[in-house]
């Protein structure tokens, strides 16, 4: 799981990611909305803090690791990006209001610390065992998941999938019992079953737990074989891969109040997935080695122009909201 390195360097890691995630839960203690300005603040904290990594690594481990680690870090970052449009109609689906949706995310981001570490183990594992077979694997699943992308991109808008009734809330359901309604930010709460007895009973709010948990899942099969295929390094994977989803929850604040953004961002990320598919088929067959920090230009070179090209040609991108789900709050 360290690659060429230490133990202290990932215990450092883990350090710094518990101090920032108390002092995040610390300030969102309170069930009050997320402000836009709050909601930037901690998006820049999070990008500060990866970037400040990144910073380390190329201090200590040298220009290529850290053009890997922030090649990583960037492409996970693109990816999640869509990802939270998922997110809201999630919310939507079970009507949870803002207050709880940073509750959600921030547990939701707990689970996906394990998650992700079984993915990327995994998937360095098999690098390992199967060497280029492995990795021309990984590069063709990459070419698949951008081919996935730009057909989904094609489809016309249909009605926003209703996840209340998602296959992870029925099972759920099968063996715990459940609540209909919301008690504050509270998992569970105990209240009557059938025969009058108190017992415990999930909430509305885990079960949108569980969803966020699954989808997580879900994304990681897209966004870990792109990463391992920039670097093989499990190290960097998952440090890169992480701090990009830290700053998810803020981000996701930022996207729900103005989801119209980024409308080409997809579009880039496309062609960031191919162009690492191709590089990562073209490094197995011995025919091409590009530079880490070539990959790094191409990644931030592509986010840029989808990000500039959103801000002069912006489409409108209905992001998925009900009368039950608060938006943030313009506050100061």
């Amino acid at each position: 799981m360290l690659g060429h390195y230490s133990t202290a360097n990932f215990i450092a890691f883990l350090v710094i990611i518990a101090v920032f995630l108390w002092i995040d839960l610390h300030a969102h203690k309170k069930d009050e909305p997320i402000t836009l300005r709050n909601a930037a603040v901690w998006s820049c904290i999070w990008i500060a803090l990866a970037l400040a990594f990144g910073a380390y690594i190329g201090a200590t481990h040298g220009l290529n690791d850290m053009s890997l680690y922030l090649s990583g870090y960037f492409l996970e970052k693109s990816l999640s990006v869509d990802n939270l449009f998922v997110m809201m109609a999630i919310f939507s689906s079970f009507a949870i209001k803002g207050p709880y949706q940073h509750r959600v995310l921030y547990y939701g981001i707990l689970g996906a610390l394990i998650l992700r570490m079984v993915f990327v183990a995994a998937g360095t594992t098999l690098v390992e065992l199967f060497g280029n077979y492995a990795l021309a694997a990984f590069g063709l699943f990459v070419l698949w998941s951008a081919w996935k992308m730009w057909q989904e991109m094609r489809k016309p808008d249909e009605d926003i999938e209703d996840y209340s009734n998602h296959w992870s809330v029925r099972f759920t359901r099968r063996f715990l019992p459940v609540s209909t309604t919301l008690n504050g930010h509270d998992f569970f709460v105990k209240a009557p079953s059938a025969s009058g007895a108190l017992i415990w009973k999930a909430t509305p709010l885990f079960l949108c737990l569980v969803v966020i948990e699954l989808c997580d899942v879900m994304f990681a099969f897209d966004s870990i074989p792109a990463i391992i295929a920039i670097t093989q390094d499990p190290f960097l994977v998952y440090t890169s891969n992480i701090f990009a989803i830290l700053g998810l929850r803020s981000l996701y604040f930022l996207m729900a109040a103005a989801s119209n953004i980024l409308a080409h961002l997809e579009k880039a990320v496309i062609v960031i997935l191919a162009y690492i598919g191709v590089k990562m088929l073209l490094g197995v067959s011995g025919l091409v080695h590009i530079p880490p920090l070539v990959s790094l230009a191409v990644v931030l070179g592509l986010l840029i122009a989808g990000v500039v090209a959103s801000l002069v040609w912006p489409e409108k991108k209905e992001a998925p909201v009900s009368e039950n789900a608060a938006a943030p709050v313009d506050g100061k």
